[in-house]
């Protein structure tokens, strides 16, 4: 039976693909966005599916809230400010959309309350992933210590002063909130687990990986890493990796996301949980810029290495998606050298800006890289 899905901030790059599944499979789809230029550029609502029921709006709007949560089922609940970085220094700003947003949201629902509200949440609430040390023990709360010289390692250090080994990071690992971004999002996620079962809904929370494929902010330089290395090859410019490039993090396609976000909607064994999604396969950051130079046929375009690191940084988070694939019947299906060429495929018919420069001049203006 089909059913009225709401999803905040559903113009956004997951929000259209989710939203393109759910109509495919028979439900009504209404988008609340209020479409701002740093993520659509000039974009209006004339580039959202006709099929879909749009409402240009705040998600801090309590009167248009109201308004759009009549007669919905569930609600997707993506509306978010997204980026490390520029959270850092744009504080107000992440708090007021994120956290203020969803209690908002949530002071909405208490009078038109849903089956199921699912939030997305970040790999970023993680810091650090889990690490194992050189004797086999695992260690979930790795900090960082500040590079006192140049040859010192960029890897956290077990007790024996060598290198760790990063492993797949479970959802029952402690979070530890490197960055204004990851407290926002823990917060957007206690919230929703701890609000919906008081008055009768289901809370779900996904932590996604970084998510890439089609039609994703190119002229943003606080979008997803894929994002900005291909709006930067697109301009004839290297990519511009921070620290050595051996990074390892987890890329999933934005159609695995949304599908992702179905089972989350509808599966029994979702509600109360937290899950992990990504890929289950993870690649260095380096060899990911390299992928994607060959895919658009720029292989001369190196990788530049900055060599310092950007406050709220991680050095290495890869997922453990067992939780998902078992409770929630999670596959990941696209293929990531695959997934590479869609995306070349679609970047060369764009126009991107490349602003990744004028970002780092300023957080380095901030004192937000070393």
């Amino acid at each position: 039976m089909s059913e009225t899905i709401l999803i905040t901030g559903g113009a956004g790059f997951i929000g259209r693909f989710v939203a393109k599944q759910l109509l495919a499979r028979g439900d009504h789809v209404r988008i609340l966005d209020n479409l701002i230029e740093q993520v659509h550029g000039d974009a209006s609502a004339t580039s959202i599916d006709p099929a879909v029921e749009f409402v240009a709006g705040d998600v801090r709007d309590s009167g248009k809230l109201a308004r759009v949560l009549q007669g919905v089922d569930k609600v997707v609940h993506l509306a978010a400010e997204v980026g490390v970085g520029q959270s850092m220094y744009a504080i107000d700003r992440y708090v007021s959309v994120n956290d203020l947003g969803t209690a908002t949201l949530f002071q909405a629902l208490l009078d038109n309350p849903v089956k199921r509200v699912v939030v997305a949440s970040s790999m970023s609430v993680y810091g650090e992933g889990l690490y194992r040390d050189s004797d086999g023990k695992l260690h979930e709360d790795v900090m960082r210590q500040p590079r006192v010289d140049t040859q010192a390692s960029w890897d956290p250090l077990g007790p024996d002063g060598k290198p760790m080994e990063p492993v797949p990071t479970p959802e029952w690992k402690r979070p530890a909130l490197a960055s204004v971004y990851a407290i926002t999002k823990f917060v957007q996620e206690r919230l929703t687990l701890t609000l919906a079962p008081a008055y009768g809904m289901e809370g779900v929370a996904l932590r996604l990986w970084n998510a890439y494929g089609p039609g994703q902010a190119l002229s943003n330089p606080y979008t997803g890493v894929l994002a900005i290395f291909a709006s930067r090859l697109h301009n004839g410019k290297a990519p511009v990796i921070f620290e050595d490039g051996q990074q390892r993090r987890d890329f999933i396609h934005v159609e695995d996301v949304a599908r992702a976000f179905l089972l989350a909607l509808d599966h029994p064994k979702a509600a109360g949980g937290v899950f992990n999604i990504g890929s289950g396969e993870d690649r260095s950051v380096n060899d990911v810029a390299t992928l994607l130079a060959e895919a658009m046929g720029r292989p001369d375009l190196k990788p530049e290495l900055a060599g310092k690191t950007r406050a709220g940084d991680i050095r290495h988070c890869i997922p453990d998606i067992d939780k998902a694939i078992e409770d929630l019947g999670f596959e990941p299906l696209c293929d990531f050298r695959e997934g590479l060429a869609e995306l070349a495929e679609w970047v060369a018919g764009q126009t991107a800006q490349d602003r990744v420069h004028e970002a780092r001049q300023e957080l380095e203006a901030r004192g937000l890289v070393a």
